[in-house]
């Protein structure tokens, strides 16, 4: 097993690709704008509470992308080859009026005439009340982070007491909203919530939502990464197929984060995400916005590239796209490749990293 886990609108909407690739030879493929730095849970792995506490001074308003702002430079990706966006935080249901900026995205069109596969990962604390609207307003995807269905753990990881009932009653309300593709996504640390993974698993089993287990990463500063605390995908495989058994299934599309397994049985299937045991970099065509303008081409990424001050100096359209043709066309990152010689404390990594509740997973 473990050798098969390592393998409607005007014309004014209508952007044509001419896509870009970098260094590497991988095209821009995926946007991911975070809309908020903001979030109501303090996750362990992501907005350790001792960091991010009651003082922490968040982004002002007017610094944050306006909703045109982000519209443009959406835009600007797709004329680099962008099919695929994103909308994520910080927490992005805490970005006032949300539902209308999926409106104004949901207008766009790619060359071939295709909607843009618009998609947002919440946390679910306010889905109950915003699945049907956002639904409504063109939402394609939903991908919900639930880290235990154990109500004690889910309260310590999320670290402000919050029920799991209530994430899962969010699950609930997307369903019934008629979201056909929900995924939950499962950050596995080992000691902490590794003993889950099938309860999980066995939870979603037959409902069409699939789960992704994502090894615990060592993204920006302030986690306490160590790579003792990463539980394998391959373990997490073996854990669920040893009950279940899974057969693997390909990718669906190039640079596809996750590796999918089916359930034998016929009963949906799981996917892991290995950027640890398996770094994916040879493949990655996703770029990332802050949610005050910042283009990062990694996720490991220490520093960014300022769009917001390119679209408040008034640049073109066309002067947007050939800046992120530019910073795309440059990028050589490949982070997770070159984990492994970096030894397993974070201390000793590369400088400061960009932390992810900047600019989202």
């Amino acid at each position: 097993m473990t050798a098969e886990l390592m393998r409607s609108t005007t014309d004014a909407d209508t952007v044509h690709p001419s896509p870009t690739a970098d260094t590497r030879g991988r095209g821009l493929h995926d946007l991911r704008i975070s809309v908020t730095d903001r979030c109501n849970f303090r996750c362990v792995y992501c907005m350790p509470k001792e960091i991010f506490g009651r003082d922490h001074a968040f982004l002002p308003q007017e610094h944050l992308l306006s909703f045109e702002e982000i519209v443009r430079v959406t835009r600007a990706g797709i004329a680099n080859g962008v099919r695929k966006l994103r909308l994520t935080g910080g927490e992005p249901l805490l970005r006032r009026d949300i539902e209308q900026l999926v409106g104004m995205l949901s207008r766009l069109r790619t060359a071939d005439g295709h909607p843009l596969d618009i998609a947002m990962t919440t946390n679910g604390t306010a889905l109950a009340h915003k699945a049907a609207s956002l639904r409504a307003a063109g939402l394609s995807r939903l991908t919900v982070s639930l880290d235990s269905l154990d109500d004690e753990v889910f309260r310590r990881m999320n670290d402000i007491d919050f029920p799991v009932a209530r994430v899962l009653d969010g699950i609930s309300a997307a369903q019934a909203a008629g979201f056909a593709s929900i995924k939950v996504n499962t950050v596995v640390k080992r000691g902490v919530n590794d003993h889950d993974v099938l309860s999980i698993a066995e939870h979603f089993r037959g409902t069409g939502i699939t789960v992704r287990f994502i090894e615990f990463m060592d993204v920006g500063t302030t986690n306490g990464w160590n790579l003792e605390e990463v539980t394998p995908s391959v373990e997490v495989i073996a854990r669920i197929d040893a009950v279940h058994p899974l057969e693997p299934l390909p990718a669906r599309y190039p640079g596809e984060t996750a590796t999918r397994w089916r359930y034998r049985d016929g009963a949906g299937e799981i996917g892991v995400i290995s950027s640890v045991s398996a770094p994916f970099c040879g493949s990655c065509g996703r770029a990332r916005v802050s949610a005050d303008g910042k283009l990062f081409t990694c996720l490991f990424a220490s520093g960014g590239h300022d769009l917001r001050a390119l679209l408040r100096a008034g640049c073109s359209d066309a002067a947007l796209e050939a800046s992120l043709a530019g910073i795309w066309s440059a990028r050589g990152d490949r982070y997770s490749e070159l984990r492994s010689a970096m030894g397993s404390d974070s201390s000793s990594r590369q400088g400061e990293r960009v932390e992810m509740s900047y600019i989202g997973g």
